[in-house]
């Protein structure tokens, strides 16, 4: 029997975590009646895997919940913790168990993308004959992370974030487990917290647990302190989030821009980057329809270089707005784009005598 002492060292997550199919949340695109995944298990037919998806979204738990409604012997580890050689260990170990038990083992190594292209290559074999099952999860785009040569040989899902329906009811769990209650405001404000983080949202009911059985909104503010934003300077989020301000000022959409905007550097983003894709929008979207943007783009950028955040932070969002609302022209990007592939694609003809240089012409019939 666990000790109470002893139960206190395990996470609230732990606790929690679900045990059978029926229990696990979200993922309704994976795990729904046609779901891929579902449909795997059906069939017990179960691939090398990839999931790909932000935190808390339910990796972990739906490869735990895959060997253990399928009878496989589970090992888990982190690239993170984890070296190469023991991993290797754990595969050698897996085949021994399938050789002495007649008992396939899946391997689910989480932060797969830490290893990097040339440690993928020790995977092909294993990948290709399915044994034992490997199933990696990452939160970066694969495409990007890993070998085409690992890509063709696994499946990637990707996990999305969970829904506020779904983490209300992540949120009945850990209260009914932690005997504890929320407030309607706490609720609402965890619902919009959380991100579609359900880790995030256990692990902060957890520890409001410790001070209060009835939590409020004040009291899950003062032990957050601040919103921790899941972004990748270089990742997914990075370019999802700026494609999604970009598309918001041509739109001319200026609120809609400025909350994109807010949540760039909230995250952590440099603003020098922000600052020259308003240069370049200013020139590409705008244009001589209002010749004053790209000045105003100009100037935050000067501003970034001069202030800094978090001041200049009010000079990208002046200026945001002013790109949003102004005309949007792109006349001088699609005629020189067209121009630009003449040049690549034709032949380049001598330059008219009229055009040349003068006192080019003036020297040569000296000499």
């Amino acid at each position: 029997m666990i000790s109470k002492r002893e139960s206190n060292k395990v996470p609230l997550t732990e606790k929690i975590r679900p045990k059978t199919f029926k229990e696990f949340i979200g993922q309704v695109h994976l795990m729904g009646k046609e779901g891929p995944i579902r449909k795997m298990i059906e069939v017990g037919k179960i691939f090398p895997m990839i999931f790909w998806g932000p935190p808390g979204s339910g990796k972990t738990t739906l490869a735990e919940l895959i060997a253990k409604e399928g009878g496989f012997y589970f090992i888990k580890c982190s690239a993170v913790e984890t070296s190469l050689l023991e991993i290797k260990n754990y595969f050698k170990k897996a085949i021994e168990i399938f050789q002495l038990f007649k008992k396939q083992t899946i391997i689910f190594i989480d932060e797969f993308h830490r290893f990097n292209k040339a440690q993928q290559d020790f995977f092909l074999p294993y990948l290709e004959k399915r044994e034992p099952i490997l199933i990696g999860a990452t939160t970066l785009n694969p495409s990007f992370e890993f070998r085409p040569a690992l890509l063709s040989r696994v499946k990637v899902f990707k996990f999305q974030p969970l829904q506020p329906k779904e983490i209300k009811l992540i949120i009945k769990r850990a209260s009914d487990y932690l005997n504890i209650s929320l407030t309607k405001e706490a609720l609402k404000f965890l619902l919009n917290f959380s991100d579609g983080d359900a880790r995030k949202v256990i692990n902060l009911l957890e520890l409001a647990s410790c001070y209060e059985k009835r939590i409020t909104k004040d009291l899950i503010l003062k032990i957050s302190q601040e919103k921790a934003i899941f972004y990748d300077k270089d990742g997914d989020y990075h370019f999802d989030t700026i494609s999604a301000f970009i598309k918001s000022l041509r739109n001319s959409k200026s609120k809609q821009a400025l909350y994109f905007l807010a949540r760039m550097i909230k995250a952590g983003e440099d603003p020098k980057f922000i600052a020259r894709r308003l240069v370049i929008f200013a020139s590409e979207d705008i244009g001589n329809a209002d010749p004053n943007a790209l000045v105003i783009a100009i100037s935050a950028a000067k501003a970034v270089e001069l202030v800094g955040l978090p001041e200049a932070a009010i000079n990208l969002a002046q200026a945001t707005l002013y790109l949003a609302k102004a005309p949007k022209s792109r006349a001088i990007y699609n005629t020189f784009s067209k121009v630009s592939k003449l040049v690549e694609e034709r032949f380049l003809k001598p330059i008219p005598e009229f055009l040349k240089n003068r006192l080019n012409l003036w020297k040569q019939k000296e000499k």
